[in-house]
């Protein structure tokens, strides 16, 4: 039945709560005479009592004026209503005691009640009064739930975190969800009850979500173990159920969760590894108060450098980006974020040698952390002269003007695509680490170079590409079924570079441990789900062939390459093919090439350069020597 949805009239609301004492009253003389009372004493009780009874319903409507107990919405009866109703009752029971003493000394000589009845009557006044506004209130809540189809839920955590999300959900009014229990790794948890809801261990999941008609599944622990979320989220995709997380404690709202700040997990969230362990003091060590400079600041991996190196108190850093949008972006959120930290913005091109050379004479960075290239694969496929002058020249601009310079450290972001290249991007990359390899022990610089794979949620990647293709209705373009790409998320990425950076001695290309390649089909039909769609129904995925240049399948190694292991075990070291004068020579030679814009002419040279560049679904494969 539902309750009225006007206020009741104050009066009303006195008068309850005078009945309510009164009844209070007479329930502490029952307890006082133990239910056992014979007629003549309560004949004799009832003669004191008498003159007393206006006497308390004077004061108790006197007190619950001054206190203004009735004043509140009783449907919506708070801690503040509580402490006013037990000062109120505390306050008549003392003024009954105080009145008490002036009758017995200055009029019959008996007390107003006996000292059992005040107590007894304090408690149970207090206790009705109190009970029916929080019978009232929960009354109003469920009249005022809104009936619809109920949504069956877990939630991932018995912790902190999932009782504060429970109670969250339970005393959102425009709620439609029932818990069902909360599921937890903790085996020893099992079996137990937390506020009422059974906890089940992760095992059963699948049990539940076949038999339970488990709807939605929201995690609640703050930092979940990657592998067990992964695993937990992927079963819930397959048996349709919706997956959402509760934000970082950091972003709730003065404090306090809402159920409207839960939301759907990401694609990062499928993909993501145990948390990289970092040798924090040597990083700290090697970068604190030392000013550092940032090639392609602007862009995702280089923004990423700069807020995991804004952490380790560097004197200074250089952001070095020729886009001015995305520098006037990253320069208002610094000022935000790190208000102590010291940059300063540059607007500047790489190739250009004057302009590098004028930044690394005026700044004298210590460190470089070289990130600007152009990455996109059918572009520089169509554009080789651009891939070279800017990957290559840009690279040894930045390479030549660190060993004059004397810079300590240059640390060189490469990719994967560099490995045994089939594309002009890929190639242009591995020469920028040969010419960077060569030039190692010509100076004091020690030349870092760093593999990896593609990022999520880059500048131009798929994952990108996929969200807009979903918020437009698809189709999703998947260029073949078999294609398969290693990935890492940003802050993943950038840590790695820093710890590569602070271990490399000289020479060295790092590889970084990608996990499982991930077929990108598989990568379109999660995010399909993630989004609540049905693939065939809602979206379609579209077999577009594969563009010029690009691979099935990602390799983080040569043909010719090993690995040796290093300190970290997400870190391996890449044992190559050596670099020297000749190869400095055939890029400078390479470099010269541009002015001719013969393509042809320019990706012949890069082969020269790269004997294992074998061209695929391009117009270079007439280049490429066949058997």
């Amino acid at each position: 039945m539902l309750l009225p949805k006007s206020n009741t009239p104050r009066w009303i609301v006195v008068v309850i709560d005078l009945f309510l004492s009164l009844v209070a009253l007479f329930f502490a003389y029952v307890i006082r005479f133990d239910l056992k009372a014979e007629a003549d004493v309560i004949k004799e009780e009832w003669e004191i009592l008498s003159k007393s009874i206006l006497v308390y319903v004077g004061v108790k409507f006197f007190v619950f004026y001054l206190f203004k107990i009735h004043k509140g919405l009783v449907r919506h009866t708070s801690t503040e209503d509580l402490r006013r109703i037990f000062f109120a009752s505390i306050t008549s029971s003392l003024l009954f005691f105080i009145l008490g003493l002036i009758r017995f000394h200055f009029i019959d000589e008996y007390y107003l009640f006996p000292t059992s009845v005040l107590l007894i009557e304090f408690l149970a006044s207090f206790m009705l009064l109190l009970g029916l506004r929080f019978s009232i209130k929960l009354l109003y809540l469920e009249s005022m739930k809104v009936k619809r189809s109920e949504e069956r839920v877990l939630i991932y955590g018995a912790g902190i975190s999932g009782l504060i999300t429970k109670r969250t959900i339970e005393k959102d009014l425009a709620s439609k969800e029932k818990i069902v229990g909360f599921l937890d790794d903790n085996k020893k948890l099992a079996g137990n009850r937390l506020e009422g809801k059974t906890i089940f261990h992760t095992s059963k999941l699948e049990k539940m979500l076949q038999e339970d008609g488990i709807t939605r599944l929201i995690i609640a622990i703050q930092e979940p173990d990657n592998n067990n979320r992964k695993r937990i989220a992927e079963l819930c995709i397959e048996y349709n159920v919706t997956v959402v997380k509760v934000p970082s404690t950091k972003s709730w709202i003065n404090g306090e969760f809402s159920s409207k700040q839960l939301a759907k997990i990401k694609i990062d969230d499928l993909l993501g590894r145990k948390p990289i362990n970092l040798g924090e003091d040597k990083i700290k060590k090697e970068l604190n108060k030392e000013v550092i400079l940032i090639t392609g600041a602007a862009g995702s991996i280089g923004s990423g450098l700069v807020r995991q190196i804004a952490k380790y108190g560097p004197a200074k850093i250089i952001l070095l980006d020729q886009a001015e949008s995305p520098q006037y972006d990253l320069q208002n959120e610094l000022r935000s974020d790190f208000p102590n930290l010291e940059f300063e913005v540059v607007i500047g091109d790489i190739r250009s040698y004057e302009r590098m050379k004028n930044l690394l004479a005026t700044f004298k960075p210590k460190f470089v952390f070289h990130a600007a290239a152009y990455k996109h694969v059918p572009l520089m496929e169509s554009n080789p002269s651009e891939a070279v002058l800017t990957n290559v020249l840009g690279t040894r601009n930045l390479v030549d003007l660190s060993v004059e310079f004397g810079v300590y450290k240059f640390v060189m972001i490469s990719t994967d695509k560099a490995v045994n290249p089939t594309n002009v991007m890929g190639a242009s990359k591995r020469i920028a680490e040969v010419y960077a390899q060569a030039k190692n022990d010509l100076g004091k610089t020690k030349f870092i170079t760093t593999r990896f794979g593609n990022v999520l949620g880059s500048n131009g990647s798929v994952i990108p590409l996929f969200q807009r293709q979903i918020a437009n209705g698809g189709p999703l373009t998947v260029t073949d079924e078999r294609v398969t790409r290693f990935f890492m998320t940003i802050p993943e990425a950038c840590q790695l570079v820093l710890e590569a950076g602070v271990m490399g001695d000289g020479g060295e290309i790092f590889v970084f441990d990608m996990g499982e390649s991930v077929k990108i089909i598989d990568l379109a039909k999660k995010m399909v789900k993630l989004s609540g769609l049905e693939l065939g129904t809602d979206i379609e995925i579209k077999i577009t062939g594969l563009r010029p240049g690009e691979k099935l399948y990602e390799e983080l190694l040569a043909k010719d390459e090993n690995t040796l292991p290093t300190h970290h075990p997400q870190i391996l070291k890449a044992t190559v093919r050596s670099a020297d004068d000749q190869h400095i020579v055939m890029i400078n030679d390479l470099i010269k090439l541009f002015r001719t814009q013969d393509n042809m002419e320019i990706v012949a040279k890069m082969k020269a350069i790269v004997p294992e560049f074998i061209s695929n679904n391009s117009d270079f494969e007439k280049l490429d020597k066949h058997d």
